[in-house]
C-alpha cells in the first residue's frame, strides 16, 4: 500500500492505454481506470474467509474478502493471488481463481474471484493491512452486510455480485477436484 505503488491505467474494458499511475496522486484521469480484484477464498466445508481492514487503513476495522489494486504488468488474477497472500498467508495459483463478476466503478474496475482450498488453513495476517481473519458462513458474511460492517465499497458489489457470489461459492465448494 506504499505511496510508490503503480498502476496501469486501463480503459472500459480493462485494457491497458500504456499510462501509469501511481498511488496517492489522487484519481485515475476521468474516463480512466485501473483493477481492484478481490478473492472469496472457499474451503473445502464451504465456509469463506473474511478479512477485518486494520485500524490504520481507509474504511478502518471493516470486514471485507481480501482485495487490492492491480500493480503495474499484472492481471487482475495476478493481482488477487497477491492480495490474497500479502494480506492472509494463503496461496492460490492464478489458474484456481473463477470469476464472479466485475463491476464498474468510478474510476476503478473491480473484479470478485473465488477460489478454493483445502482445510481451513489457518490465516496469518499482515497487520499493517488485516486485523483479523476467520472462516465463516456465507450466511454471516450475508448478516454482516446487512449489519453495515463491511467496508462501504462492498455495499454496491454485493448489491451486483451476491447472488453470483453465492452461485460460484456452492459450484467451487461442490467441485472436490477443484483444489
Amino acid at each position: 500500500m506504499a505511496d510508490d505503488e503503480m498502476w496501469d491505467v486501463t480503459d472500459i474494458q480493462g485494457t491497458p492505454t500504456g499510462t501509469l499511475h501511481r498511488r496517492g496522486d489522487g484519481p485515475v484521469p476521468a474516463g480512466s481506470f485501473h483493477i481492484v480484484a478481490s478473492v472469496c477464498l472457499v474451503s473445502s466445508s464451504g465456509r469463506v474467509l473474511m478479512s477485518l481492514r486494520a485500524a490504520g487503513k481507509d474504511y478502518p476495522l471493516a470486514w471485507e474478502f481480501p482485495a487490492g489494486s492491480a500493480l503495474r504488468g499484472e492481471t487482475s488474477r495476478e493481482g488477487a493471488v497477491r492480495e490474497l497472500a500479502e494480506e492472509t498467508g494463503m496461496v492460490r495459483a492464478p489458474d484456481d481463481l473463477v470469476l464472479v463478476g466485475r463491476i464498474v466503478e468510478e474510476s476503478a474496475l473491480f473484479d470478485l474471484w473465488v477460489a478454493r482450498i483445502e482445510g481451513e488453513p489457518v490465516p496469518v495476517p499482515d497487520p499493517e493491512e488485516v486485523q483479523d481473519a476467520e472462516w465463516v458462513t456465507l450466511d454471516v458474511v450475508h448478516q454482516r452486510w446487512q449489519d453495515g460492517v463491511f467496508a462501504t465499497p462492498w455495499n454496491a458489489r454485493f448489491d451486483q455480485l451476491w447472488e453470483t457470489l453465492g452461485q460460484r461459492v456452492a459450484e467451487i465448494h461442490g467441485n472436490a477436484d477443484g483444489v
